[in-house]
């Protein structure tokens, strides 16, 4: 049989869809190549982040039906977790799955075969934090260079326009002897670049009953510490910490890794105080760019990548501008811009004074334009800069290779010689499409 996987959201989706397709691939599956290809079964790994991406998932899966309408359909995933009648209800759909559960749907799917009916398996949220979903060791990606480690599960911080924590559960860590194998395969396997990722990853080993470090290590820098000692010639990425739960001190520990790249992705959300403390973020605007300064110190050029929020509840104007100038302010190479989404149940859902969709969509824009001239501002800054690349793909407009520094920036480089997967030591010459230009 062909199985078809689409996924929607963030990196530990796309962590999970791998996994999932190494299951069925060792059980006889045939893996489509794309998403879009007729299949026997079509996989759709959902996101709820916002409402648009409960809408694009109900689109998928009534696009696959008219594909190929004897297929089975299985909705996995947070959306499904959440509001698994709503999915139940989709035409089309035969399996509904929560995000404890995926790797029970080659299980779900032969039960379907011999039963013909829809099946719904969803744990309740008190069931989502007994155990950590043990997926195996994960030995390829999608990327020949890059491979991402799913290190943690769950959030406990509960801000409070984010219903991920009810989706997800609360914190629990895989255990460091699982991560190192993998990431012993990954490297074996030749991926020159470790992402370690997870739903709130600066969580790792936070819940009761983790076993302690006798080094005294805590948090993520346990396994970054263990993974450095590694052989091979490859390099760690951290997907993102949440500054709710590291300060300034922390950040300052990681900079020791010389394995470790100089990128971090720093959500803040918001540059207001005010705001901040509404969405229950634990921290604020200070405390915020004292990590940012912390980073900036040790190296002018690390990338930091954020998260904002246009248009909260009770947000005004100058709360807005607080925003704005945070960009400026903390020197972002990458800004993502979000317009506030109305999650149901949380507490924000129900807080007065929610904005109009014109000021929310103006206000996103005016975030998205001062992120773009932030990010030009960052790479000219690089110029002058020596850094380390991994080469990933030629660049089809220009013929130039193209890949990721250390601080993510992208870069390009005039080669004859094959540069896919290699990392080198490149001069970062001048700015030039989206990055810049280097010479080795």
């Amino acid at each position: 049989m062909k199985i078809a996987f689409y996924t929607l959201g963030c990196k530990v989706n796309q962590y999970e869809t791998q996994g999932l397709k190494e299951i069925f691939s060792a059980r006889g599956y045939e893996i489509a190549e794309s998403a879009e290809e007729e299949a026997d079964v079509y996989v759709v790994n959902t996101c709820t982040v916002t409402g648009l991406s409960d809408r694009k998932s109900r689109q998928y899966i009534r696009r696959m039906k008219k594909r190929n309408p004897n297929a089975i359909t299985a909705v996995i995933g947070c959306y499904a977790q959440i509001s698994p009648d709503e999915v139940s209800a989709v035409e089309g759909v035969d399996i509904v799955a929560g995000t404890n559960e995926k790797s029970r749907l080659p299980e779900l799917i032969e039960q379907w075969k011999e039963e013909h009916q829809q099946i719904r398996y969803v744990l309740e949220y008190e069931q989502l934090g007994e155990c950590f979903e043990d997926m195996g060791i994960i030995t390829s990606m999608e990327s020949r260079t890059r491979a991402f480690i799913k290190v943690q599960e769950g959030c406990n911080r509960f801000c409070s326009y984010c219903v991920i924590p009810y989706a997800r559960g609360m914190v629990r860590s895989r255990p460091k002897e699982d991560v190192l194998k993998e990431a012993q395969a990954l490297i074996d396997s030749g991926f020159k670049e470790l992402v370690l990722t997870g739903i709130n990853t600066a969580l790792y080993g936070a819940e009761p009953g983790f076993p302690k470090e006798e080094s005294g290590l805590t948090g993520v820098e346990i396994l970054i510490d263990a993974i450095s000692q590694l052989e091979g010639d490859f390099r760690i990425r951290l997907s993102s910490l949440e500054p709710t739960v590291v300060n300034g001190e922390y950040v300052k520990r990681l900079l020791k890794y010389d394995k470790l790249c100089h990128h971090l992705h720093l959500s803040a959300q918001s540059g207001s105080d005010n705001v901040l403390s509404a969405m229950n973020r634990r921290y604020d605007r200070g405390e915020y760019l004292d990590i940012v300064r912390v980073l900036k110190e040790a190296d002018p050029g690390y990338g930091i990548s954020t998260d904002l929020i246009a248009g909260f509840p009770g947000e005004t104007e100058a709360d807005h501008q607080d925003s704005v100038r945070l960009i400026d302010e903390a020197g972002f190479y990458k800004v993502h811009a979000f317009t506030y989404s109305k999650r149901p149940g949380t507490k924000a859902a129900e807080m007065k004074g929610h904005l109009a969709p014109l000021v929310k969509k103006r206000r996103t824009q005016e975030l998205i334009e001062a992120g773009d001239t932030a990010a030009k501002r960052f790479a000219a800054m690089c110029v002058g800069q020596t850094r380390q690349v991994l080469f990933e793909e030629r660049d089809s407009d220009s013929g130039l290779w193209r890949g990721h520094a250390d601080n993510f920036l992208q870069v390009y480089l005039d080669s004859p010689e094959d540069l896919d997967g290699k990392l080198m030591t490149v001069q970062l010459t001048e700015v030039f499409k989206d990055g810049v230009k280097g010479k080795a």
